[in-house]
């Protein structure tokens, strides 16, 4: 069943018409119609799916605490239609854990569902204090997993936490990415995990592993812009930080990145969304990004080749 937002956006046949959204820009897009920015076919590399009943609990948390409410519903067939008809051809599932004990069944029944969905990308995920940290995120990678994905202020640890070392160390010998809930927005400016000096340490302590922290490193965006510039493993998605309802979720306003920013690192930033868990319509995600005059082949690498880097050969 489509979510609230499905029928809103016009639908794309990946590869052939690109996806306006709600932008105004006159980029150099090709598709439908001259000048548009293209959007479809995309890769949306920050999505999350979760057992219904958990879904809906994490939905029911963020409400209480920051007051949003959701159009979409948490469950794999309204995100996948909501994907779809904006022209995604495939999204990264990000699961996550609260509590240890709880790794790998979320890590099985995400697996499971990868199985039967030809768009979904499964990470997996585990707990900083689970016992055998290293098998857990080594059972998920053989059984398909592409990547890792750590909520570091909802599980308590810095993103090179000794307790998670031995996954970080899997992550390097199986050649999988990393993705961090690193920054502080948009509630955690005081946790001492997350921020630019504890993403710094991950970055310099493994080396070979792409690392991307999410929102684009909000609200230390020039710092982690900066690590970007300077390191080849290091990735933003531009998941919350370049909606265009970033200022009444998050106090943040997307136009303090400018075009020549994300023209100089369209290598580095990728498009994300955090669909079902965003408390606006999916276009929202893509309308500030669409509304810039950039270049092609810059929408190309945001929407599409820079998460194909990312995840690496055989995602």
């Amino acid at each position: 069943m489509p979510d609230a937002d499905a029928s809103d956006d016009a639908v794309s046949t990946p590869g052939t018409a690109p996806d306006s959204g709600t932008g105004t820009g006159t980029g150099t897009g090709t598709g439908t119609g001259a000048g548009v920015p293209p959007f479809a076919p995309a890769i949306d590399a920050h999505v999350h799916l979760f057992p219904e009943r958990l879904a809906e609990a994490v939905q029911r948390a963020l409400t209480d605490e920051t007051g949003w409410e959701f159009p979409h519903r948490p469950t794999r067939e309204a995100t996948e239609t909501t994907l779809a008809d904006a022209g995604v051809e495939r999204y990264v599932a990000l699961p996550y854990v609260h509590e240890p004990g709880g790794a790998r069944s979320l890590n099985a029944w995400l697996a499971e569902r990868a199985a039967d969905s030809e768009p979904l990308i499964p990470f997996a995920t585990v707990h900083p204090d689970d016992e055998d940290v290293g098998g857990i995120v080594r059972d998920a990678f053989e059984a398909g997993a592409r990547g890792l994905k750590f909520h570091c202020p909802v599980q308590a640890c810095a993103p090179a936490d000794p307790r998670i070392e031995p996954a970080l160390s899997a992550a390097a010998e199986y050649d999988r990415p990393i993705t961090y809930h690193g920054g502080t927005a948009p509630m955690y400016t005081e946790d001492p995990h997350v921020g630019p000096e504890p993403f710094a340490e991950v970055v310099e302590s493994y080396p070979d592993v792409r690392v991307n922290c999410a929102h684009m490193g909000t609200y230390d965006v020039a710092e982690f812009v900066a690590m970007a510039r300077e390191h080849d493993n290091v990735f933003l998605d531009t998941t919350f930080a370049m909606s265009t309802e970033a200022g009444r979720t998050m106090a943040f306003d997307p136009s303090t990145i400018g075009d020549d920013v994300l023209v100089e690192l369209s290598g580095s930033i990728m498009f994300g969304s955090d669909v079902p868990n965003i408390p606006y319509p999916y276009r929202a995600e893509r309308a500030e990004l669409l509304g810039r005059d950039l270049p092609t082949e810059t929408y190309r690498d945001i929407f599409y080749r820079t998460a194909e880097a990312f995840l690496g050969p055989g995602a």
